[in-house]
């Protein structure tokens, strides 16, 4: 059976941007080190921060749209930022996690969502913003069905690795199916909603063995679990890295 994933999926694609949109809507945060943890929070946490005092008047009107849409969808969400390893580029980076609820008629969707992100600066403009990795996590259903992901955020070039998802509590007599498929950074851009082929799941969790492009870049997976309890949809982002001394401890 092949679903496509329509709006657990567009929830996830919104989410990963407007995390990073938000955190940087705020330009003092940036003073130091010991600053940017408390600041970048508070500005998460504080709706109605305006854009204009870091990027220019047409993207921060853009963002400031994106950012009202995120808004709509997760009224309340909330953020927590911890320090994180500078790259081996000198850019600085943070990890913010983010969870929210969003409410459609009778169904309820909870959100969870954690990326690490690396930025430049000149003086008070960014001059560049990159997600170096995420996850997010959408669930559905009264259960809210816990899992564990094992999925690595990094990678080097041509390398094999476990995209795997296991479930928290032993599957007994229920009946789950699942799938999972790569997308193109094309698609997240355009939030194409990818067709995914579901089977049925007997041994716990999704487990999978995969390659790793022989380019740097990035490699995104989609994973869609339905379970007697709820509907669960992963969207995970692995960094694809040339040298070993770019891997995170």
């Amino acid at each position: 059976m092949k679903l496509k994933v329509s709006h657990q999926i567009r929830f996830i694609v919104t989410t990963s941007l407007l995390v990073f949109l938000k955190a940087i809507s705020s330009q003092p945060f940036f003073a130091g080190e010991n600053a940017l943890n408390p600041r970048l929070q508070y500005a998460l946490n504080t709706p109605g921060e305006g854009f204009e005092e870091v990027f220019s008047p047409d993207l921060a009107a853009e963002f400031e749209k994106r950012h009202q849409s995120f808004l709509n969808r997760f009224p309340d969400s909330r953020w927590t930022v911890n320090s994180s390893k500078p790259l081996r580029d000198g850019r600085q980076t943070v990890e913010v996690h983010v969870t929210g609820k969003h409410q459609s008629g009778e169904q309820s969707f909870l959100m969870e969502a954690k990326q690490r992100l690396a930025f430049r600066m000149n003086g008070q403009w960014i001059t560049s913003k990159e997600i170096i990795s995420e996850q997010s996590i959408l669930r559905s259903g009264k259960g809210l069905v816990p899992i564990t992901l094992q999925i690595p955020d990094e990678v080097l070039t041509g390398s094999r690795y476990d995209v795997d998802v296991i479930f928290d509590q032993p599957l007994g007599d229920a009946i789950v199916a699942g799938g999972m498929t790569s997308i193109t950074s094309k698609d997240v851009e355009n939030q194409i909603s990818p067709g995914i082929e579901l089977s049925p799941v007997f041994s716990g969790g999704l487990f999978k063995s995969v390659n790793a492009p022989y380019k740097p870049g990035y490699q995104r997976w989609a994973i869609f679990l339905v379970h007697p309890d709820g509907l669960i949809t992963v969207s995970k982002k692995v960094r694809i890295v040339s040298v070993s001394d770019e891997l995170s401890p």
